[in-house]
């Protein structure tokens, strides 16, 4: 005996990303602000101003990617259930990619799902974490390799929150930028080699292409099947890095822009990148104090670690290579030889 179940139905996933100074904000249910102590004493206050709820709470966790771990999403889920949250309630993920992918993914378990929205304190988040819907936590074995696609009910970019931000986080956001340029807008790569992005009137404009790219992207391929893995485009690399360092030496977008380099290299070695682009994309990275060196101790350990990517199987590694700028290719048959040939070029 066979019996069907009929679950064709269309789910609208749609949603806001505001950029603009954060509007007042009204929730008539229960509402918990996920973020970290660093965060909250900065701009808590400047929330809180904008914000009215039936029934309103702090949940604060540890800062740093090394807690991005199940040990803060059971404190997360674990203050939900302490103050009732149910169905209707609603998390908002105040705070850095860290925040929102630990914030999203507690949204997406916590009984079984639910709302959530993003207000992104950081130049990364604001143009890159928290606008897609992938949520996601650390463990083990790599980097976000437990997780859930969902989407927010909103997304609030206020580029006052950015006043506060250290060099260091500035430059891993400007590293994200650049990413979206080099694989999808080459005449966006030419404004950032043109324009300072410390001057606020082109840093909003940066922001907004930026956004305005990974929506696009997004709204064709919201679950990462084909065109969307493209984003990761020095993620494969940067990865790996992470992990070796054990996710305290750089920060994701400093990672990011080491494997940016590397991923380079292999496209010029592959012969689908001219090696003026890569410099050109290396020089634009290091003008904002961005990583592009990273000392490779175990070639054969860095090239088995691709096979923990998301993206790869178990016979066969995806990576992500730009042609050229303002173009990219998803492709899993590149010889082992080849890319551990220029990973001995990394190599102390």
């Amino acid at each position: 005996m066979t019996v069907d179940i009929t679950l064709k139905k269309a789910v609208d996933n749609s949603y806001e990303i505001v950029i603009d100074a954060l509007p007042q904000l009204s929730f008539n249910r229960k509402v918990a602000i996920v973020t970290n102590p660093k965060v909250a004493g900065l701009h808590l206050k400047y929330l809180l101003e904008h914000l009215d709820a039936d029934e309103l709470y702090i949940i604060t966790v540890p800062d740093g990617e090394m807690y991005k771990n199940q040990e803060s999403i059971d404190i997360i889920v674990g203050r939900l259930f302490d103050h009732r949250f149910n169905r209707n309630s609603l998390l908002i993920a105040f705070g850095g990619g860290v925040i929102g992918d630990m914030t999203g993914f507690a949204a997406s378990i916590y009984q079984r799902g639910i709302d959530f929205i993003q207000i992104p304190t950081t130049l990364l988040a604001q143009v890159d974490a928290s606008v897609g819907g992938k949520t996601g936590i650390n463990n083990a074995y790599g980097k976000n390799l437990i997780g859930a696609f969902h989407q927010p009910q909103a997304v609030y970019i206020d580029s006052c929150f950015l006043k506060t931000l250290p060099q260091r986080e500035f430059s891993a956001g400007v590293a994200e930028i650049i990413k979206m340029a080099v694989t999808f807008n080459k005449e966006f790569f030419e404004f950032l080699e043109q324009n300072d992005l410390y001057d606020d009137q082109n840093l909003q404009e940066a922001l907004a292409q930026a956004v305005q790219t990974k929506a696009r992207v997004v709204s064709q391929d919201e679950k990462e099947r084909g065109l969307r893995a493209a984003l990761n485009y020095g993620h494969t690399f940067g990865h790996v890095i992470e992990k070796e360092t054990h996710y305290s030496t750089y920060l994701h977008g400093e990672a990011v822009g080491i494997g940016m380099v590397m991923a380079n290299a292999l496209a010029c070695e592959l012969g689908w990148m001219c090696h003026d682009e890569a410099l050109r994309v290396k020089k634009l990275l290091e003008r904002y104090q961005i990583p592009t060196i990273y000392a490779i101790k175990d070639v054969h350990a860095f090239y088995e670690t691709f096979y923990l990517d998301k993206k790869s199987s178990d016979r066969a590694i995806t990576l992500i290579l730009p042609r050229g700028i303002g173009d990219v290719s998803i492709s899993n048959t590149i010889d082992e030889a080849v890319v551990k040939r220029v990973l001995e070029g990394f190599a102390t």
